[in-house]
């Protein structure tokens, strides 16, 4: 009995110096490499901080591109999904007051041509990014308001698409914040 007790106690240092001390250390080393250092790419106009490449942020204003909606208000320290099914009614109703709402602003679609990325939150409730066809959309309304011509809204979207990865996993994307940001220089 002595010699499992020790043997486990052994164990137990052993793998507490390493999944406590040593692999935090490599993942903190490998960190270093990556955009902003481990710190996260910060995305900065004129000096000033407005927000991070990986954390999305509630965009409501019509003159601005929606974002994914967020089960967590955008709250990165409490980042998570809703963990309501497809079948529940709480999450159905949700689903289709932002559906009403998004109509609502942009008469000229039908229910069928609304993305599910512009309704229903992703499982981070942070992502950042929404699909091609999510920011499309959206041009008509955003030129509106802004009294621009939709193919200078439509060249800005198509210079702030990201492809796939490596040209072929995944499907285009667009960074809101960084859309919005290059939006209001065009103002300027």
């Amino acid at each position: 009995m002595k010699k499992y007790i020790l043997q486990s106690i052994r164990l137990t240092a052993v793998l507490l110096v390493l999944l406590c001390v040593i692999y935090p250390l490599i993942v903190a080393f490998a960190g270093g490499f990556s955009k902003g250092n481990g710190g996260g790419e910060k995305i900065e106009k004129n000096g000033q901080v407005k927000g991070y490449a990986l954390i999305g942020q509630s965009f409501t204003r019509p003159e601005y591109f929606w974002g994914r909606p967020s089960a967590t208000g955008y709250n990165a320290a409490g980042s998570g999904g809703s963990n309501k099914g497809a079948s529940n009614a709480d999450y159905l109703k949700q689903v289709s007051d932002r559906i009403d709402t998004l109509l609502k602003y942009h008469p000229y679609l039908k229910k069928a041509d609304v993305p599910a990325d512009m309704v229903t939150a992703s499982a981070s409730g942070i992502d950042p990014n929404i699909s091609e066809q999510g920011a499309i959309i959206q041009i008509k309304r955003v030129a509106a308001y802004r009294k621009l011509d939709e193919r200078t809204v439509a060249e800005l979207l198509v210079k702030n698409t990201e492809g796939p990865l490596l040209g072929m996993f995944g499907p285009s994307k667009v960074n809101v914040l960084k859309l919005n940001l290059a939006l209001d220089e065009l103002k300027k």
